[in-house]
């Protein structure tokens, strides 16, 4: 039989999570000895949904387009996230997978709504509003009659964005393409440490009860692909898209904006004008304007950020124009500018008073703990991986996440060219 990929993402793991991990039945039964790389340098901004999108594309979000978890929609404090795969710019590896006659499947693996080369899909998305129901949501996200029978089977417990529940059934949806379909590529994302480490810092009880969560994970897949008699043919990968950093406090810059007039409010704080907007991504912020070609209005939003940056007080550690962010971290798009935190500040949207809030775990991006910072802070993403196509006993120090996509095609070996990335050929047999 040819070679198989199951990739597992554990959204927000990091290096320091293996001490424990490795006590861990599953770990010892199914990944111990294996191939490892300790830290795995992410991409900029640090937040899921790009970082995602970079490691099933080998490209940095400057090329594949995505490059926050939500899409801009200036004034909407909730915007829509990125679900759909229209957003995403060239081939991924499923696209790779597809051409090559394999079959593949993902589950709740984000920016994957009506993705078409997947055949199995169950994308990260929810109901969109009350009253809606499943089948509704995920037809509209792409699953067929298949998946949506998977889905229904599984939502008894299923409580949408609460983890561990969500997860639970992220797994559940999982086992069961796997016994039914034994899909040759397989990619799943979970997130309950993610949310953990946002609603209680970075590290705590509730993390390592995550870590083992994981493990309990690992075995059921596990389990199911040797119900379907795949497991010796399966590489498996465990791996992670960013750590995260504990903050203090949450800052709007979008306030500013509004007291230097580049935002416009009526009576009831609506916003209802914009020369100028910031798009949070958790510790770092997009800024937008309304008109780019205004020299006039670049030139004076550009003086502002500097001035704020300087004075050292709103949070800003340094000010990239959009041609500095591409040059130094591969970061492009239709924004201006992005401001980077001074470490234990992340930003806010919303441009009503006050300017500094405190924690809000109704967004990710205003808990305890957040991301969206520069790839070299902070605790580090990491790879663990085992299989037949797979060396064992190999430990490397740092590779880049974008080189991920061209190691899995080259397992494969799929054609994927015009990688940013390059195949971690030292872990491969």
């Amino acid at each position: 039989m040819g070679q198989r990929l199951l990739v597992l993402s554990a959204d927000a793991m990091v290096y320091e999570d293996l001490s424990h991990f490795r006590t861990l039945p599953n770990y010892k039964r199914y990944l111990s000895g294996g191939a490892e790389i300790k830290t795995l340098k992410s991409i900029y901004p640090s937040v899921t949904y790009p970082v995602h999108v970079t490691i099933a594309t080998g490209t940095y979000p400057e090329r594949h387009g995505v490059t926050n978890n939500y899409e801009f929609h200036p004034g909407v404090l909730q915007p829509p996230w990125c679900w759909f795969h229209n957003a995403v710019k060239g081939k991924d590896i499923f696209d790779a997978a597809k051409e090559k006659g394999l079959s593949t499947a993902a589950v709740f693996w984000p920016v994957t709504g009506n993705h078409p080369s997947i055949n199995h899909l169950i994308a990260e998305y929810w109901t969109q509003f009350s009253g809606e129901t499943l089948r509704d949501a995920f037809t509209r996200a792409g699953s067929g009659e298949e998946e949506l029978k998977i889905i229904e089977k599984n939502s008894t417990g299923l409580v949408e964005r609460q983890h561990p529940g969500a997860d639970n059934s992220v797994i559940n949806f999982s086992c069961d393409i796997i016994r039914q379909y034994k899909p040759e590529v397989l990619f799943i994302h979970v997130a309950n440490i993610d949310d953990y480490r946002h609603k209680h810092g970075i590290f705590n009880e509730k993390v390592t009860r995550g870590i083992e969560e994981t493990d309990e994970w690992i075995g059921r897949l596990m389990a199911a692909l040797e119900d379907a008699r795949i497991a010796d043919d399966t590489n498996f990968f465990l791996i992670s898209d960013h750590g995260q950093l504990d903050i203090t406090r949450v800052i709007n810059i979008n306030v500013l904006f509004a007291d230097y007039g580049l935002i416009q409010r009526n009576n009831e704080g609506k916003l209802t004008a914009w020369d100028a907007y910031a798009l949070s991504s958790g510790m770092s912020n997009l800024v937008y304007l309304r008109d780019p070609s205004d020299l006039n209005l670049y030139n004076k939003v550009h003086a502002l950020l500097r001035h704020l940056c300087e004075e050292g007080i709103y949070g800003i550690s340094r000010v990239y124009t959009e041609s500095e962010a591409r040059k130094c971290e591969h970061l492009g798009g239709g924004f201006s500018f992005v401001l980077e935190t001074d470490g234990y500040t992340a930003f806010g949207d919303d441009w009503n008073r006050p300017l500094v809030k405190t924690f809000d775990f109704s967004d990710y991006r205003y808990g305890h703990a957040t991301h969206g910072y520069l790839p070299d802070r902070g605790p580090q993403p990491m790879l663990l991986a085992k299989g037949k196509g797979i060396k064992e006993g190999i430990a490397l120090d740092r590779r880049n996440i974008v080189d991920l996509a061209p190691t899995f095609a080259k397992l494969l070996a799929l054609n994927l060219p015009g990688t940013d990335g390059i195949c971690i050929g030292e872990i491969l047999k």
